[in-house]
């Protein structure tokens, strides 16, 4: 219920599930939800990928969607950053509000249960952006002593996901036969709108056609 959400996720739009008796909350790429409620958060992947993580005992967690690794943002002479509304785009940035959210509202990281998902090929004529995703999401993981629990990752198709934290339970559809045209525009759109915020703002480092 949206009352009892956690202060900086009261924006989010949901819409009841009739089917699986619970609230959805659907992100995009970009995005990030945490929840201590029994909800389920649901996002479709072309190349991006989704951490999914939970402290297992205090069951609050959450996903993220993030489209590319790593960013390069130049820093001003006052100590700011040029940018940052693109800064979510990126997995640096998607994996460490995710992990902090979940800890700062009284997750252990100890007891964090991590599930990886996404990083299809699925944009033809591009650097394999989707495979760059996946070797970023295990190498961080890896750094921070993070055990991946789960992962469905790489393939030429996206996937539709859901996630629950209260639970850790997972439902997952390989778009194998769905025509990839939507989320390749999704995808090239969100792209170049990050370009654009490259040009107006600060040096973000993207990958090429």
């Amino acid at each position: 219920m949206k009352h009892l959400r956690l202060p900086e996720f009261q924006h989010m739009k949901s819409y009841w599930d009739p089917i699986q008796n619970v609230d959805v909350v659907r992100i995009l790429a970009g995005e990030c939800y945490v929840t201590h409620c029994h909800e389920l958060i649901t996002t479709v992947l072309g190349s991006c990928v989704s951490a999914c993580i939970r402290d297992t005992a205090t069951r609050i967690g959450g996903m993220n969607h993030f489209m590319l690794p790593t960013e390069k943002v130049q820093r001003s002479d006052n100590g700011g950053t040029h940018g940052l509304s693109a800064d979510a785009a990126y997995g640096s940035y998607a994996m460490e509000r995710l992990i902090n959210s979940i800890l700062k509202y009284g997750g252990r990281r100890e007891s964090l249960e991590v599930k990886i998902f996404g990083g299809g090929r699925i944009m033809g004529g591009m650097a394999d952006v989707g495979l760059q995703n996946i070797n970023f999401v295990r190498a961080y993981l890896r750094t921070e002593g993070l055990r991946i629990a789960a992962e469905d990752v790489g393939g030429d198709f996206p996937r539709r996901m859901a996630y629950f934290p209260a639970t850790g339970k997972v439902l997952l559809k390989k778009l194998r036969n769905v025509r990839n045209e939507t989320i390749v525009q999704q995808e090239s759109t969100y792209l170049a709108d990050l370009r654009r915020e490259a040009t107006q703002g600060g040096e973000v480092e993207l990958f090429g056609d």
